[in-house]
């Protein structure tokens, strides 16, 4: 999936516009510039494509806000990783002296950009707006951010300008593995370790303009994609900021898997990073491994410790759970090949079907014993449940009289009892409840 950011200098209405195209209230807005520090990270789906987008902080220079470097530093990463720039200016202030110097880092990135003239409430505004070809950007796209008018067209602009989703040759039906993680968790070292002995059986293919996305694999009897991470890719020549570098390269590397190998540093234990890579594995349905690297280094190997790690693990990660949990090391090259055996298992559970006669006759006995919680008054009755080719993950549909007031807790209950029946391991499952 493509990156989109949204960058200008303070009090344009980036995070105004990043609420309007992702149809959420995520980043906070105010009139006082400078208010958006923290990305924002969103979903945006058009015309049939989805795409990420990003919300960065206003571009400032020489102002007393000690927050003004980092913020700097994280547009410029945002300008080296994102697919398509979103040029946010105001129609109402024209064009100042911030404006033309980051147009002129636009120019520079050779990225392409679609400046965005906003505030442009009447039509009145919009003959205004002509100043702005003097950035040698191109057209500008009147919209207000506000209420919405000209977003149309902007959407319709950045789907025509994302580059194509996938390369040519390339082969839908193997799986895409991606290996994510914080920095310093030891990617590098596993996808070395994979790929950096029999090189002449690896072959790159093009994927985006900058780099190559996809490196295919195919040994052991295993054949799938490597996604592209941090540990491929060579980084900019920009002073990253590290946390904000591997969420910005994680989205990229997990919205082109289908198998996340999620790395964590047995030495140090879990942090608020893994976390934060963790729910974005969550937010896009895909399939996990986790993977507590450096066990080399861990003096305690015992059973006890390492029931104690995966017991720790799945609480923090909780409710999702049900995934397979490996002690390697990457450096030393121990249990690797088990890492690859089983993303490739978790991605055929991805795949399972169930046939609609065997569900019925297993879950429907279940659901009898522990029907849905009366409301009202009213009894629930769960009379048929099938599974539907919906997405990329397993979806089940259960009919049932009144579907409103069947809750999550019922719902995580169905799903743990699908789960004792049939190997969905690593894989997220969706629970849908129709009227019959």
């Amino acid at each position: 999936m493509s990156i989109v950011a949204i960058v200008g200098r303070p009090n344009v209405g980036k995070s105004t516009l990043f609420n309007r195209l992702t149809g959420t209230r995520q980043a906070i807005v105010n009139e006082e510039a400078g208010t958006t520090r923290d990305r924002q990270y969103g979903k945006v789906e058009w015309g049939g494509k989805e795409f990420s987008l990003i919300d960065t902080g206003g571009w400032v220079v020489n102002s007393d806000d000690i927050f003004e470097e980092e913020i700097n530093k994280q547009v410029q990463i945002a300008i080296e990783e994102a697919d398509v720039i979103l040029f946010a200016v105001d129609v109402l202030s024209g064009v100042t002296d911030l404006d033309t110097e980051v147009a002129r880092i636009l120019r520079r990135s050779k990225k392409p950009v679609i400046i965005v003239a906003n505030k442009a409430d009447t039509f009145e505004w919009h003959a205004v707006a002509a100043e702005f070809y003097s950035f040698g950007l191109g057209d500008p796209f009147c919209i207000s951010a506000i209420n919405g008018s000209g977003t149309g067209d902007l959407l319709d602009k950045i789907i025509e300008t994302l580059p194509d989703e996938q390369p040519e040759g390339f082969d839908e039906e193997l799986p895409r593995i991606a290996v994510i993680g914080r920095p310093n968790a030891g990617k590098s070292s596993l996808i070395n370790a994979f790929i950096g002995e029999e090189r002449h059986i690896v072959t790159d293919i093009a994927g985006t303009t900058r780099d190559s996305i996809y490196t295919k694999y195919n040994k052991f009897g295993l054949n799938f994609y490597l996604v592209d991470t941090a540990g491929i890719r060579k980084k900019g020549k920009v002073n990253e900021d590290l946390e904000y570098y591997s969420v910005i390269r994680s989205i990229r590397a997990i919205e082109n898997s289908d198998v996340c190998v999620l790395m964590l540093d047995g030495t140090r234990g879990i942090e608020s990073q893994d976390l934060n890579i963790f729910s974005l594995v969550q937010k896009n349905r895909k399939g996990l491994v986790v993977c507590v690297n450096k066990w080399d280094l861990v003096e305690d190997k015992s059973q006890k410790a390492i029931t104690y790690y995966m017991n720790t693990i799945r609480e923090r990660f909780a409710p999702f759970t049900d995934f397979p949990i490996l002690f390697i090391s990457a450096l030393t090259k121990q249990r690797i090949l088990k890492v690859l055996e089983t993303a490739k298992m978790v991605h055929e559970n991805k795949q399972r079907r169930v046939p609609t006669a065997k569900l019925n006759e297993v879950m429907l006995p279940l659901i009898e014993n522990y029907p849905p919680p009366a409301w009202k008054g009213k009894y629930i009755k769960i009379k048929y449940v099938t599974q539907i080719p919906a997405g990329t993950v397993p979806s089940f549909v259960f009919f049932c009289n009144l579907p409103q007031w069947i809750k999550d807790p019922y719902k995580r209950f169905l799903e743990n009892k699908l789960r004792d029946n049939w190997d969905f391991n690593g894989t997220p499952i969706n629970i849908f409840v129709r009227e019959k």
